[in-house]
């Protein structure tokens, strides 16, 4: 069988050679350049945005209580102090989520229907962070640079294309890894909440009125007060928490204490000086500049205004790193969960495995972003396609969370009605934020349905495979290995194989395998079967070898293999590599002759591959035919397994071609000597995968 199958684990931990303050400022330039640069244009959509607010005391007093009670709640309790404990292997995200609640499976026997419910939102939450996330880079990088435009309007046309630009060299510089992008803005934005926060301090010692928000009861009449309007200003608040799911998805790249220790030392005390800040500027009679509120803070001087913008542009790039990253972690969580298919995955670092770089994943991010600036041209106007998804997403983390933390042993009166709250508040910005769809928050709609259908798709198709061979899987190497020692034994060196004569050829072998083979007991894989069912021979030396990648950067030569012997010149190889490291199977084989462990004769053995060949039965419906359709061509878009296993250049590598047949009701591997009737259904259209 190919090695589509070979899953990576999703491990690792912080190194504890590195200091949480060096980590909690990397995270800073990944994790919280999202929240961070909010405040370009979370207020300024309050209240200069489609629909403004009047710049009165209770107005002002009441948005300030509901910033503060949002990013206390949703953000420093609900994902800061409960969510990002629910780490798979390392790993956040919201797949993470699902990982936990798989592994709890066994233990707490939780219902097949309530499992298949869970995975669904799991994934529509998924696919709607995906979508609305493309959002997250264009907004952030399109409000920095109209900051301009307090200087002059002079600089309105360029503001597109200087965004264009800078969103080009941010996606060109993610293949040097997430380490080295931390470490550069890491810094830069330790300068961004210092000034944010500064600025804002000068502004609320002006107007100390405005401290007054923290009441809960201000945000309360607020609501009380405007009725149905307030739900024009839920939308514009929700743009202080964006990048909320992100930092969850990011959290591997970084640790959950350096996350959390960013967060309440300098992220939230920044945040909060400057949104108070800018609530104390609209009490002020002076005019707001060109209604950005944000430049509105700091003294109206050339030198003094270019510094903020550039500064400012610097921080929302990082910002968009925030998303980049949790794209990728999710990303990979997906490939491990069986989600998504398999993509080249470049691990740029040698300490913690979170960090890495998805080729596939970045250019379409890119492109994606580069069409949302072209076509809405504003922050404004994306503003308006934002928060539909993402806080349907932050609705189904609440949801999920409450069965992790169940899984955990805690007490259901003590999470419940947290997890209710939690829920209550993001289905209300949920429902605020659909007024938003025809004004463009259809695009990361859309986004997410073809990305949830890619999901399923792929779930669907992976499944019908296991299906078939799981059938297939149910005859144990043993038997094979007494066939062998039927030839040995016999002068002539053939035995009976059914109704066929087995005969033996000089030839060293080596089918990979999906699953490590610890004992003659295991079952045989498929492509040894299958082999020996079309050619009606057996190889003189068979070796059966699995690749494993692990969560270690490195594993040393000394660690790389198991070889067990398992009789009649049969031997099984259980190799396992880093996540650093690149498979090399050619260059294994050598090292293992070398040493006198199999025997080889470099010009006489080959390496089998194994390939899935699905042929359509006729009695598939429609929709799923289309959908099986689908899986077919997003398969020849997967990293090949000769290529993952170094063997793209290699003269003796053999495909082993498995046909799958998939019907309405079956899914089953079909070789030569099964019975031809099963063959006379299948559709001629059939596909392989390339």
């Amino acid at each position: 069988m190919s090695s589509s199958s070979a899953a990576i684990d999703v491990g690792g931990g912080i190194p504890k050679k590195t200091g949480l303050l060096a980590l909690g400022v990397s995270a800073l330039g990944v994790v919280y350049g999202d929240i961070g640069t909010s405040p370009l244009y979370a207020m300024k959509e309050t209240f200069f945005g489609a629909h403004p607010l009047a710049r009165n005391l209770e107005n002002v007093l009441g948005v300030l209580s509901l910033v503060f009670w949002t990013l206390l709640l949703i953000v420093g309790i609900k994902y800061v102090l409960l969510v990002l404990r629910a780490d798979f292997h390392g790993e956040g995200g919201i797949f993470a989520l699902l990982g936990i609640i798989r592994e709890q499976q066994p233990k707490n026997g939780r219902p097949t229907r309530l499992m298949w419910f869970v995975t669904t939102a799991v994934m529509i939450g998924a696919a709607s962070l995906y979508g609305e996330g493309v959002i997250t880079p264009a907004i952030s990088v399109l409000s920095a640079y109209e900051g301009l435009e307090v200087v002059t309007l002079a600089f309105k046309p360029a503001v597109i294309w200087l965004t264009a630009i800078t969103l080009l060299l941010l996606f060109l510089f993610q293949s040097r890894g997430t380490a080295r992008v931390g470490g550069i803005f890491g810094p830069i934005m330790v300068v961004w909440f210092v000034t944010i926060g500064a600025a804002g301090l000068v502004w609320i010692i002006a107007h100390p009125v405005v401290l007054w928000a923290v009441n809960p009861l201000y945000a309360a009449q607020f609501l009380y007060v405007h009725g149905f309007r307030v739900v024009f200003v839920l939308g514009a608040v929700v743009l202080a928490i964006t990048g909320v799911e992100a930092l969850f998805a990011d959290m591997g790249h970084f640790g959950r204490r350096a996350v959390q220790f960013s967060w309440y030392s300098f992220v939230f005390p920044c945040l909060l000086l400057n949104y108070f800040g800018q609530g104390a500027r609209l009490l002020d009679s002076a005019p707001v500049p060109n209604n950005h509120l944000f430049y509105a803070l700091f003294p109206q001087y050339d030198p003094i205004i270019y510094m903020v913008v550039v500064l400012a542009t610097m921080a929302t790039v990082i910002a968009s790193q925030a998303l980049i990253s949790g794209a990728f972690s999710m990303t990979r969580q997906g490939i491990a969960l069986g989600f998504f298919p398999r993509i080249n995955i470049v691990f740029t670092s040698a300490e913690i495995e979170g960090q890495i770089y998805i080729p596939a994943v970045n250019w379409l991010l890119l492109i994606g972003c580069l069409l949302l600036v072209i076509s809405f041209e504003t922050s404004s106007a994306l503003a308006a396609a934002y928060g539909i998804a993402v806080t349907g997403t932050m609705a189904i983390t609440s949801f999920i969370f409450y069965f992790v933390a169940r899984g955990w042993g805690w007490k259901w009166y003590l999470i419940g009605p947290a997890c209710l709250l939690f829920l209550l508040l993001d289905l209300s910005y949920f429902s605020a934020n659909t007024l938003k769809f025809v004004d463009g928050g259809f695009v990361p709609i859309v986004i997410a349905l073809c990305l949830f259908y890619l999901m399923k798709t792929w779930q669907w198709g992976r499944a019908q495979l296991s299906l078939a061979f799981s059938e297939f899987l149910k005859v144990p190497i043993r038997r094979y290995l007494e066939l062998k020692q039927q030839i040995m034994d016999s002068p002539h060196l053939r035995t009976q194989f059914g109704t066929r004569s087995l005969t033996q050829v000089e030839r060293a072998i080596v089918f990979m395998t999906s699953r490590p083979v610890l004992s003659p007991d295991d079952p045989c894989p498929i492509g040894l079967r299958i082999y020996i069912r079309r050619n009606g021979a057996i190889p003189k030396h068979i070796i059966l070898l699995n690749v494993a990648q692990l969560s270690r950067p490195v594993v040393p030569e000394a660690e790389r293999f198991d070889l067990i012997p398992l009789g009649v010149n049969t031997v099984a190889i259980n190799a396992r590599y880093g996540y650093t490291q690149k498979p090399n199977v050619p260059i294994l084989l050598r090292t293992l002759r070398e040493k006198g462990l199999i025997r080889l004769n470099e010009r006489r053995w080959t390496i089998q591959i194994g390939e899935e060949e699905i042929l359509i039965d006729s009695s598939l419906r429609l929709f799923r035919r289309l959908m099986l359709r689908f899986f077919l061509s997003v398969m020849r878009f997967t990293n090949s397994a000769d290529r993952y296993f170094g063997l793209r250049e290699f003269a003796g590598r053999n495909k082993t071609v498995i046909p799958v047949v998939i019907g309405r009701k079956f899914a089953r591997v079909i070789v030569q000597d099964d019975d031809p009737a099963d063959l006379n259904s299948v559709d001629a259209g059939s596909q392989r995968k390339s």
